[in-house]
């Protein structure tokens, strides 16, 4: 469909406003100018790209024209209306009731009914509350106002989280849109095979290591899965993992990649924003639980394997490690400009994101055959980024809609008093519980930012009131919004998986629970003990990251293999071991030598429970399965 070439508008917005192009002119634009704009197009695109059923197409062109002109009126009047903000008059409150309106309609159409009813609900909350009963009654505010509120002022729409979206994520959507125009899926892939495809169970590993390297910049769980999971997932069941195994594989590694460093599915930036915190900061402290993430299911797939036969791809069918690199450098390449930027230069992410695009664009214009097509495929890239944006921005919106409707009836501190009186009657445990069940349900339905910022709104106050640190708290919530992807009946990221294995959804979620086990355990550790976030003496962290490391070693032979340690009884005292051994930092102070000498006991332990009862490496079997290969 051609009206899909509408979507490049949006990313060249962004670029003419993240390389300074309005004040080199001699335009003076303001933030909030450039933000409804940027806004008021994306919601057109959107009504465009996604027409009612039924229905001529022109309706839903003039709705999505009325949708910009009401954002662009917001931005032709900005400056004046700061000298008149307490004039309420329907110059300001009609456009702003379209935009809302239409904002919240867009997102319904590309986000899913769960976002838009939250924005209805909590603009119904705004409108409202006040007759709540109790606690949870908000302050009495006029339509107007309310509305206003949330059209121009920057607690509302055009605020933090916009501003973060339409800047620095919208600056890596381009960063990874050039890299995967350029080729950069394929080169990852083939990296990942010449490394990890030889290996015990190597689809699997390749699955690990591409989905990881993907997801990170890819921002959604779901695209990531649809993108590495098609090539990875038949790749797998063909090798002898069950159908089931092999779609769950694929979408913890999927889910990983949002949580592991550098970028963190785009959502660093918007926790470095909301903490008034250095971006290294962030990913220094998301650095360590993303590693055991990725260790835990690593050596679960390894310990299957074993357990199972399946060995790696034959050398010979694989590319030679040398022309992976060498078919990858032009990928690899524009990743280290990037470093060189954010870390060493110290440029915004947004700007650093977009000069390694621009590396990554003339490497493939000097490396890549000569003809037309190479700039129709850049062009292609920013088709795409465009349209990878119109959701991450609707979500920006809808957030802060939900963050200004907080601010201004008191509802955050209201949820905060309920968490409270949790706290009060089961202590810090009951209050992480409740806050991780409150997370997952939250976050089911929507995009990684957006399960960040609705749960860090509504949950990160409590979890600070009764002594989490800040950044353990956020990265608390951020974790258990995320596992909503893959924790039935709601997994979204699961069931996709699911589908391009052919596996029942139900079992294939199950599965998935149990590969990312230390995705809901590790969150209590660094919420009880922030050393494993890098916050902490190095004794402190050391302690916390051997106690993980032990506990993780036992726990996926456990996990991975039935007859592990004999079976039976044998099995689950192990597994008891392996969890006691990895709360050791919960219960002792972390800088406790109690708790050293009992983690450094513990290695031997490890290592003679593996020898003597872990696993052998079996005959490998037949790689044409037929009911294991299918479920």
């Amino acid at each position: 469909m051609k009206s899909v070439y509408v979507t490049a508008a949006i990313p060249v917005l962004g670029l003419l406003w993240l390389l300074d192009v309005p004040r080199r002119l001699g335009f003076v634009v303001l933030t909030e100018q450039y933000l409804a704009v940027i806004l008021g197009v994306t919601v057109c695109v959107a009504i465009i790209l996604r027409p009612l059923p039924g229905l001529l197409r022109w309706p839903d062109l003039a709705l999505g024209l009325l949708a910009c002109a009401s954002w662009v009126w917001l931005a032709w009047n900005y400056e004046a209306w700061l000298l008149t903000a307490t004039s309420r008059g329907p110059e300001k409150w009609v456009p702003a009731l379209i935009a809302v309106a239409t904002t919240v309609e867009a997102t319904r159409r590309h986000c899913g009914g769960v976002l838009a009813a939250l924005a209805l609900g909590f603009t119904a909350y705004g409108l409202w509350g006040w007759m709540a009963p109790g606690l949870f009654e908000g302050a009495y505010l006029r339509p107007a106002r309310y509305l206003l509120y949330l059209y121009n002022d920057t607690n509302g729409i055009p605020g933090l989280v916009l501003n973060v979206g339409a800047t620095q994520i919208l600056g890596f959507i381009i960063f990874g849109a050039v890299l995967n125009a350029v080729g950069g899926s394929q080169a990852l892939t083939g990296l990942a095979l010449a490394t990890m495809g030889h290996r015990r169970g190597g689809p699997a590993k390749v699955a690990i290591l591409s989905s990881s390297l993907f997801g990170t910049l890819s921002g959604s769980t779901v695209a990531n899965v649809m993108s590495t999971g098609t090539v990875t997932i038949p790749m797998m069941k063909k090798a002898g993992f069950p159908a089931r195994h092999a779609a769950a594989i694929e979408a913890v590694a999927s889910n990983g990649g949002q949580i592991a460093p550098p970028v963190m599915g785009a959502t660093a930036f918007v926790i470095a924003e909301f903490l008034q915190v250095a971006y290294v900061d962030v990913i220094m402290a998301a650095l360590l639980p993303a590693a055991f993430y990725y260790y835990l299911l690593y050596r679960q797939v390894d310990r299957y394997a074993a357990a199972n036969g399946i060995a790696g791809e034959p050398r010979e069918n694989l590319p030679k490690l040398r022309n992976a690199l060498l078919g990858a450098w032009p990928l690899l390449a524009p990743l280290g400009v990037l470093v060189w930027f954010l870390f060493v230069l110290g440029y915004s992410p947004g700007k650093a994101a977009l000069y390694s695009a621009g590396a990554a664009v003339a490497l493939y214009l000097v490396t890549a055959p000569r003809g037309a097509s190479r700039l129709a495929l850049l062009g292609q890239a920013l088709v795409n980024s465009g349209s990878m944006l119109v959701p991450v921005l609707l979500v920006c919106a809808v957030a802060g809609i939900i963050v200004g409707t907080i601010n201004v009836t008191g509802l955050g501190f209201a949820l905060t008093l309920a968490l409270g009186r949790i706290a009060e009657l089961g202590g810090l445990p009951a209050l992480l519980l409740m806050t991780a069940l409150l997370s997952i349900v939250l976050g089911v339905g929507m995009p990684t930012t957006g399960v960040y910022v609705v749960v860090s709104v509504l949950l990160a106050p409590a979890l600070v009131r009764f002594g989490v640190t800040e950044m353990s708290a956020h990265l608390f919530i951020f974790y258990f919004g995320l596992l909503s992807m893959l924790t039935p009946p709601v997994a979204i990221a699961s069931y996709a998986a699911a589908s391009v294995a052919g596996s029942d959804m139900w079992s294939t979620g199950v599965t998935g629970i149990k590969l990312a086990l230390m995705a809901y355990l590790l969150p209590f550790v660094f919420a009880v003990n922030p050393a494993l976030l890098m916050d902490g003496t190095w004794f402190e962290i050391s302690v916390s990251c051997l106690t993980i490391l032990v506990a993780g070693h036992l726990l996926a032979e456990v996990l991975a293999n039935k007859n592990a340690y004999g079976g039976g009884w044998q099995r689950r005292a192990v597994a008891v071991l392996a969890l006691g051994i990895g709360g050791l930092t919960t219960v002792f102070p972390p800088d406790s030598f109690i708790a050293l000498t009992l983690a450094l006991a513990a290695v031997p332990v490890a290592w003679a429970l593996t020898r003597l009862f872990g696993a052998p490496l079996p005959a490998p079997v037949a790689r044409a399965q037929t009911e294991s290969s299918n479920d």
